[in-house]
């Protein structure tokens, strides 16, 4: 259990009395005005988690340390009942969750296509990925968790290789082994980490390339139909059904695998990937 610090009564009335002086000048606030509450970090880690455990499905979240709050964006789909259990689920702290809406509805972006494909649909190819002398490739998870084995083609003729692993949900990424000694992996990129305000660019076998910026680290999402993913990148990068998988890159800096996402790039979007590194790390694998 968390061990955390509440202020006492008498440090916030405190911090209602004082002013704020200026030039001299001393400002009291309005009267009746009463301070913003403040939340300490782990209060803010135990709304976190509280709202996971609302099981309200279409929702995204993530702690803003600057602002003090725990940023839950909606979908289309979330009722206001929903956002009421939200807000009941916090537990006398729904004061410390600032409620965003978002058009759309959050969906892994899996569906039937190209360029990596599979009996169950398809995705996109993320990064490719080394071990000794045994060459991979990086895609979504949620893609691995239906697809086992992987061809070029939409006639599945021209085979890739298998699904070796995949982690979904929780995490979001999958690994494929290169069976096929005719398919080429380029490389060209180094494993790095996003930072908010970051410039971002996604590759995605739907809709191509698109850039954006990164607005979040350490996002959690429960998409419609099922569990919660954790550790997310947040961007306002579009994307569509079928760039799962697709890369987000800085240049030739491998930052993140594409998880999922609300909108579409005619009227643009939130979207959300999963950081590479934990990928790397998790199947000690190299990116090239």
């Amino acid at each position: 259990m968390r061990i955390r610090s509440i202020p006492s009564r008498s440090t916030r009335l405190l911090a209602v009395a004082v002013g704020i002086i200026t030039a001299g000048t001393l400002t009291l606030p309005s009267a009746g005005v009463a301070a913003p509450t403040v939340y300490t970090a782990s209060e803010l880690v135990q709304v976190s988690d509280l709202v996971e455990a609302s099981g309200v499905e279409g929702i995204a979240w993530h702690v803003d340390s600057a602002a003090g709050r725990v940023v839950v964006t909606a979908d289309s789909s979330v009722s206001r009942a929903e956002i009421a259990r939200i807000r009941l689920a916090a537990r006398g702290k729904a004061g410390a969750i600032k409620l965003e809406r978002t058009s759309g509805v959050f969906t892994r972006l899996v569906s039937a296509g190209d360029p990596i494909y599979g009996s169950g649909g398809r995705c996109s190819l993320g990064f490719n990925v080394v071990s000794g002398s045994t060459y991979y490739f990086l895609t979504a998870g949620h893609c691995g968790e239906v697809i086992d084995t992987w061809y070029s083609n939409s006639a599945l003729t021209s085979l890739i290789g298998p699904t070796v692993d995949y982690s979904f949900p929780g995490d979001d990424y999958g690994l494929v082994r290169y069976d096929n000694p005719a398919q080429s992996h380029p490389g060209g990129f180094s494993v790095g980490d996003a930072f908010v305000g970051q410039s971002v660019t996604r590759t995605g076998s739907t809709t191509g390339t698109h850039s954006g910026t990164v607005t979040a680290l350490n996002a959690r999402v429960r998409y419609l139909g099922s569990g919660v993913v954790r550790g997310l990148i947040q961007t306002n990068v579009c994307a569509e059904p079928g760039d799962s998988g697709g890369p987000l890159y800085s240049g030739s800096t491998a930052l993140g695998l594409t998880s999922g996402g609300s909108g579409n790039c005619r009227t643009g979007g939130t979207t959300f990937y999963q950081p590479v590194r934990e990928a790397v790390d998790a199947y000690d694998v190299t990116i090239y």
